[in-house]
């Protein structure tokens, strides 16, 4: 496995947790479907991305220090 990637960018997890959250509203009497599941999952791998260039953005213009860009000279 050479491709790194966020933790909130993986299907795999998002999947897990759409599982382990099914299991728990079938508790409660609410059922999900497997392709509800899926689309669930594919949701928030989506929403997960999009938050997180958000906090990046955020991070970026809260900041207190700026970004300096070196020349190749130097």
């Amino acid at each position: 496995m050479q491709d790194l990637k966020l933790w909130y960018q993986s299907k795999t997890i998002w999947g897990a947790l759409v599982a382990v959250a099914s299991s728990l509203l079938g508790l409660a009497g609410v059922h999900l479907g497997l392709d509800e599941q899926g689309d669930l999952a594919d949701l928030l791998v989506g929403l997960g991305g999009s938050l997180g260039g958000l906090l990046a953005l955020y991070g970026r213009i809260s900041a207190k220090t700026g970004i300096v860009q070196r020349s190749r000279s130097e």
